[in-house]
């Protein structure tokens, strides 16, 4: 992946702010526990619900089930935003990801996929990677889908700063 063109807004941001790094903004990625990700329903409704997510390759990565609603939306309108944060105002980094969903089907990408996902959270999320999905100790299958950001937005707050990551 390209390092991204960063600028921070003035706009939105106190007078002696710096934008936040690459590094940083990519390590808030990394290291999140939870997303939320906005979808669109077919008839145009937006639908938000949170998820676990692993960043790798330059890309986020999340699984769902094929009736879940996200997954039917995906079909539809394949634009997505995730956001991880957290819920301070004097403190933290939220950050907003921009791009398209891709169902991710090839069995070796998924099994460095299962392997990120059990690293990440000490093996309590464990997935066979098999005919082109995640599946389950329990038989159950789930899609996976790729987001390659086109623009990520950090917000760093305390001193507050509106930095955007272009792609």
């Amino acid at each position: 992946m390209n390092e991204p063109v960063t600028n921070i807004d003035p706009r939105f941001s106190d007078p002696d702010a710096v934008a936040t790094p690459w590094d940083e903004t990519r390590r808030v990625l990394e290291t999140a526990e939870l997303f939320w990700i906005s979808t669109v329903r077919a008839d145009g409704r937006p639908h938000v619900t949170p998820l676990v997510a692993v960043w790798l390759d330059g890309a986020i990565h999340f699984a769902t089930g094929a009736t879940e609603q996200k997954a039917m939306n995906l079909h539809g309108n394949p634009h997505v935003i995730l956001t991880t944060g957290c819920n301070h105002w004097e403190r933290g980094l939220d950050v907003v990801v921009e791009g398209d969903a891709v169902q991710i089907t090839d069995d070796d990408v998924l099994e460095r996929l299962a392997q990120a996902w059990a690293t990440k959270w000490d093996r309590q999320w464990q997935f066979e990677a098999r005919n082109g999905g995640f599946h389950h100790k329990n038989g159950g299958m789930a899609l996976v889908f790729s987001v390659t950001p086109t623009k990520i937005l950090a917000f760093a707050k305390g001193n507050f700063s509106h930095t955007r990551h272009q792609f």
